[in-house]
């Protein structure tokens, strides 16, 4: 007898197909057999060793965070109920260019210091790898072996790659540095990672030209991998920017995912459908284009970002003493309140826009929640936190959120930052916010749309062969929620409240969430390219 049977689910595919009711049978990590309720008519229907009643849920595939930065929190937190009380499957990892593999001790060091905004220092782990594939094994053989709270594919990331290779000199890499970065990331691949993140408005990766980046996006093409860019410029100059991307893509004939793909600052409202027609444009002559998108206005990132590049050549050491020199400092305040940092997207700096996030520092805690009101203030939070403290960036505009994540190529990311005192709703309620506010309540999606923009769409670009549908034969990566109740509950305000209307998560057949709660299972293990 198969293990369990999920019983009268309203079933929404994944494929964004209209909705059906049947029996779900789960057996072996497996979904063994789906029998409708037309087909059940008159005969016997399927039994297990254990039947979950579903009247009034929705079972849906589980849903693909396709921007994450859970790459600590991953090996820190096996409870990790920000993403699994979403629903969250399956996070992609090694996002915008920095992460922690592949790295040397030098280069280890450095990019700890450099994004310890997004996940802490990191005192807590053991940073016994150094390459991709060793680090894709230590989530597998994470909390004794149990593994880790969801699946997690990864990106190498192209900034750590140059860090390696060239160090963080604003110049062009040698013939003999390019080899370098071709060769890692083609170890990256081989050893599992989808494709290749850029964060081309940090440091170091943002000095890397369009000709080495084409050059990099031929490898991960060659590995039918993807590459997915935080481009140059989300507010001056966005539109050119993404342009670049579609050239640069096309150039190297790599699959491209754009990443949280926003149209930010006053420059921007109103032109997310000069955004569309572009993506359209590309896509009516072939390109492989996606993009994800969180479903809120506000982005999030650290203040050290908002610095323009050549305040960051020479990495966070350097940065810091240019910070504490009057006159070098004053010369960053001068590019950041008249000029426009490249940090800041070419946009002159309006500090009330800046609210802080979180600090490392509890001495400087006082500041989380508050928004910025001058460089004096932010120069100080940077000096004394080293570089540290996290931010919510309020620049976006709700029209052009609802017209991107209409397109047929969206997908859903949360880019949560899960640390600081006061993160980004974001990080816990990106998923129930699609299905609750932008489905149910705002009818921007579907429930069919939506769903399928949630878990077929990114599984195809992840080229997961398994997943991302309900369907016999596919991986039991499932969640049941209840449509007319589902909502985030995390706000501004209370950030880390879990989502309501969820009651039932399981990964690989295994309830990772029962009854609302969080059972103890450690279901999720590394998901690497199979191709």
């Amino acid at each position: 007898m198969e293990e369990l049977v999920i019983r009268d689910a309203d079933v929404v595919d994944g494929s964004g197909g209209p909705s059906y009711r049947a029996d779900v049978v789960v057996d072996g990590g497996r979904i063994v057999a789906i029998v409708q309720e037309a087909a059940a008519a008159g005969c016997q229907r399927p039994k297990a060793r254990r039947e979950l009643d579903a009247e009034g849920l929705v079972l849906s595939p589980g849903f693909i965070d396709m921007h994450a930065h859970s790459d600590l929190a991953l090996l820190r937190d096996p409870d990790h109920s920000a993403k699994v009380a979403q629903g969250v499957t399956l996070e992609v990892i090694g996002q915008d260019g920095l992460s922690y593999a592949p790295v040397d001790d030098r280069t280890l060091a450095e990019v700890r210091r450099a994004i310890t905004g997004w996940n802490g220092y990191g005192d807590d782990i053991d940073f016994d790898w150094r390459s991709v594939g060793e680090y894709l094994d230590r989530l597998d053989s994470a909390f004794d072996g149990r593994g880790i709270a969801v699946n997690a594919a990864y990106l190498i990331p192209q900034g750590t790659v140059r860090m390696l290779a060239v160090g963080w000199d604003d110049r062009e890499a040698t013939p003999q540095e390019l080899d370098r970065m071709r060769q890692l990331v083609a170890e990256g691949m081989e050893q599992g990672a989808v494709g290749m993140s850029s964060g081309l408005t940090y440091t170091p990766g943002m000095y890397a030209k369009d000709a080495e980046l084409t050059e990099l996006c031929r490898v991960v093409a060659s590995y039918d991998g993807y590459y997915c860019p935080h481009h140059r410029s989300y507010g001056a100059g966005a539109l050119e920017a993404y342009a670049e991307m579609v050239e640069l893509a096309r150039e190297a004939d790599c699959s491209l995912h754009l990443a949280h793909a926003t149209m930010n600052f006053g420059v921007n409202e109103g032109r997310a459908p000069e955004l569309l027609t572009l993506l359209d444009e590309a896509l009516a002559t072939g390109a492989d284009i996606s993009l994800d998108t969180y479903p809120y206005t506000p982005g999030c990132t650290t203040l050290v970002a908002m610095l323009p590049s050549w305040a960051s050549e020479g990495g966070p050491e350097a940065i810091l003493r240019r910070l504490a020199d009057d006159e070098t400092a004053d010369r960053i305040r001068h590019h950041l309140e008249v000029i426009g940092s490249d940090g800041c997207h070419g946009v002159p700096m309006e500090w009330d826009t800046i609210e802080i996030a979180g600090v490392t520092d509890p001495a400087l805690a006082e500041y989380v929640g508050r928004r910025l009101d001058s460089w004096a203030t932010a120069r100080r939070l940077l000096l004394a936190d080293r570089l540290a403290p996290s931010i919510l960036q309020h620049v976006g505009h709700e029209e052009n959120v609802r017209q991107i994540m209409r397109h047929r190529v969206h997908t859903g990311g949360s880019d949560g930052i899960l640390q600081g005192a006061k993160p980004h709703p974001r990080a816990y309620g990106t998923f129930p916010q699609y299905l609750g506010r932008y489905t149910r309540e705002l009818g921007v999606l579907s429930l069919e749309e939506c769903v399928a923009h949630l878990t077929s769409r990114p599984a195809a670009r992840l080229r997961l062969p398994d997943r991302g549908l309900v369907k016999e034969g596919y991986r039991a990566d499932l969640v049941l929620f209840d449509p007319a109740t589902v909502a985030a509950g995390s706000t501004f305000e209370q950030p880390r409240t879990l989502p309501t209307g969820i009651p039932h998560v399981l990964i690989d057949g295994r309830f990772v969430i029962e009854d609302g709660r969080r059972t103890n299972e450690l279901a999720g293990r590394s998901v690497r390219r199979t191709t």
